[in-house]
C-alpha cells in the first residue's frame, strides 16, 4: 500500500507560478511510476504529466507542454509538478497517483493504469 498527500496548491494570478509537492510513504517509491493529473468541476480527470521510476523519462500533456515540469526525488519520496505561466484553463483539482505495475515502457497516461491515489489539492489561476 502506498500513501500519497500533495501539497503545494493555491490561489494564483494568470502567468504566475505554482510547485506541487506529492510525498509519498512506504519504502518502494523507486519502484513506482508517477503521474499527476487535474479534474475541473463537471470534466473528466485529465492526464497532465508523468515520470518513470529513475526520472529520466518524462511524459506531458500537449495543453502543459513547455510550461510545467514534473520531477521526482526518490530519496525524499517525493515528485513534483512545477507550473510556470499559469493560465485560468489550468484551474482545477491536482492529483498525483503512481503506477504499481512492471511495464517498462513510456509513462502511460490513462488514469486507469495508475493504483495509488492522493486527496487533491486545489489550484485556481485567476485572470
Amino acid at each position: 500500500q502506498l500513501q500519497l498527500v500533495e501539497s503545494g496548491g493555491g490561489l494564483v494570478q494568470a502567468g504566475g507560478s505554482l510547485r506541487l509537492s506529492c510525498a509519498a510513504s512506504g519504502r518502494t517509491f523507486s519502484s513506482y511510476v508517477m503521474g499527476w493529473f487535474r479534474q475541473a468541476p463537471g470534466e473528466e480527470r485529465d492526464f497532465v504529466a508523468a515520470i518513470n521510476r529513475s526520472g529520466r523519462i518524462t511524459d506531458y500533456a500537449d495543453s502543459v507542454k513547455g510550461r510545467f515540469t514534473i520531477s521526482r526525488d526518490n530519496a525524499k519520496n517525493t515528485v513534483y509538478l512545477q507550473m510556470n505561466s499559469l493560465k485560468s484553463e489550468d484551474t482545477a483539482g491536482y492529483y498525483c497517483a503512481a503506477d504499481r505495475s512492471p511495464y517498462s515502457g513510456p509513462p502511460r497516461q490513462s488514469s486507469h493504469e495508475y493504483d495509488y491515489w492522493g486527496q487533491g489539492t486545489q489550484v485556481t489561476v485567476s485572470s
